[in-house]
């Protein structure tokens, strides 16, 4: 059995804390903040910190210690001013940081110290370091705190310590070459996730299938994969399958001999032999006709290929990644796609969202990459996202997702009048799709179709167009909408993240 995560609690010493050093009181508020969370709560270990003279201090410690019997560790932090934001962030951000590499479960009492203290306890502990909060107060007693709401991670300082490297490479939306997984930006759940997932597969030699739309960032995930496994000093090769003219698939697959073909003026070896030892991605793998499909299997069974023009099979040693767009389970299901082949790919699988299903890390792009312009060009380097803008870019689906994001940014930035980029600017930045019946009527359903998602599109068009008719009124917007009820269309708003 795995050993269960040491549960902590963090917090201030706070100016009750230390008036109460050698009460013994009935009244359990009389023992300060803190003294009295530990008495009716139990926690592995405390961690505290403080700004008091230590002479002060530490007949505080040894009376508290000796009320409890949870380890007590206390940290003095230098600080020219309790209510100066800026100091109090770095300090607990730091502290934060090493005890949640450590693995610690961790619980912030809120009470002891200053406004400015538990303002940034509560911006990290809903933010970066997801935590259980408490509080203790003469009226209420000690009781664990719900925060009912989430705060956008744009008021996270977090930024200033991106690379410029890695705010590049974003802004280019191009995968590095020695990609990690620290270059996956995130502090969505779901993308921890993913990221954690990748790493256990880093480690096994298994073949492993990305979904994603463009721009999700599969070759990223796939470079960094090959970099953290234990093929990290041999080749990584990646093809886009959908670009492959079809009579030159095998040749680019396999290599062709002198001679082959007409225009084969010489050997030419094919991606699998370059990617001999390391690793091969095939991004946009569905689009794969049935016949090349054939062939694939039959070197992912046997390792070995045939050239084409050769006799003699070459072998191989590759890890396969695969990527796609397309679901690649209704291909099996209408016979376009090979069903022992995906199986064969398909081992560990992982499904990246879109931008639009990232909730928290919309804002952490948008403020990552507006630095990236500041760095590169001087006429940038004061341009900064009013609210209204912010809130702009929080509606928007971003069907090209980072792509889409860098471009739509940079339009407004380099268009922005003054310092700060407005609403106005962000939306003259955007490309309005043309409405055409074709985006939703002729699809080709050979090629898969997901139904859901153009309905989810016709309600992100007409939404806000029904919002705007009705002034804001959500009641005769969902009546416009042949909705029954306001809170229908908020339920939908809320599932789109249109909200």
């Amino acid at each position: 059995m795995s050993k269960a995560k040491p549960h902590t609690l963090v917090s201030w010493i706070g100016g009750n804390d230390l008036k109460s050093t050698g009460n013994t009181g009935t009244d359990s508020q009389a023992l300060g903040p803190l003294a009295a969370t530990l008495k009716a709560h139990t926690f592995d270990a405390v961690e505290l910190l403080y700004n008091y003279p230590e002479e002060q201090v530490q007949p505080y410690l040894d009376w508290l210690q000796e009320l409890v019997a949870t380890p007590i560790n206390a940290q003095s932090v230098s600080l020219t001013s309790p209510v100066n934001f800026d100091e109090i962030y770095i300090q607990t951000n730091q502290h934060l940081a090493g005890l949640a590499s450590e693995g610690r479960l961790l619980s912030i009492l809120l009470s002891p110290g200053t406004p400015a203290m538990q303002a940034v306890w509560i911006l990290l502990g809903k933010t970066r370091y997801p935590c259980r909060f408490y509080q203790s107060s003469k009226e209420q007693g000690v009781q664990e705190v719900d925060i009912p709401f989430e705060l956008s991670v744009e008021y996270v300082p977090a930024v200033r310590g991106l690379g410029s490297a890695k705010i590049n490479q974003l802004s280019e939306a191009a995968a590095p070459i020695d990609a990690a997984f620290d270059d996956i930006i995130t502090r969505n759940p779901r993308m921890l996730t993913l990221k954690a997932q990748a790493q256990i597969l880093a480690q096994r030699e298994v073949p492993i299938l990305i979904y994603g739309e463009t721009g999700t960032g599969k070759e990223l995930f796939a470079r960094a994969i090959h970099n953290a496994s234990g093929r990290a000093g041999k080749p990584f090769i990646a093809l886009n399958c959908g670009a492959i003219p079809p009579e030159l698939v095998d040749s680019v697959l396999f290599g062709h001999l002198k001679g082959a073909f007409t225009g084969a003026v010489a050997d030419k070896s094919g991606v699998f032999q370059q990617a001999d030892g390391g690793t091969l991605f095939l991004d946009e793998f569905g689009e794969l006709e049935s016949a090349v499909q054939v062939r694939l299997l039959r070197v992912l069974q046997e390792g070995t290929y045939l050239p084409v023009g050769g006799t003699k099979e070459q072998k191989v040693d590759i890890r396969l990644i695969t990527a796609t767009h397309r679901n690649l389970l209704e291909a099996v299901a209408n016979g376009t796609f090979r069903e022992d082949l995906f199986y064969r790919v398909a081992v560990g699988v992982l499904h990246l969202p879109p931008l639009r299903e990232r909730e928290g890390d919309l804002s952490l792009l948008a403020e990552a990459l507006l630095a990236s312009f500041r760095e590169q060009d001087v006429g940038l380097e004061d341009k900064k996202l009013s609210a209204e803008a912010k809130n702009l870019i929080f509606k928007q689906p971003w069907r090209g997702n980072v792509r889409e994001l860098q471009s739509s940014l940079l339009r407004s930035a380099l268009w922005c009048q003054g310092d700060t980029i407005s609403a106005d600017d962000i939306r003259q930045s955007l490309f309005q799709m043309p409405e055409k019946n074709t985006g939703l009527l002729d699809r080709d359903v050979n090629k898969g179709v997901d139904i859901q998602e153009l309905c989810d599109d016709l309600m992100r068009h007409y939404i806000p167009l029904a919002l705007e008719a009705s002034q804001g009124k959500k009641t005769k917007a969902a009546q416009l909408l042949g909705m029954n009820n306001y809170q229908t269309l908020e339920n939908k708003m809320k599932k789109l993240n249109m909200i």
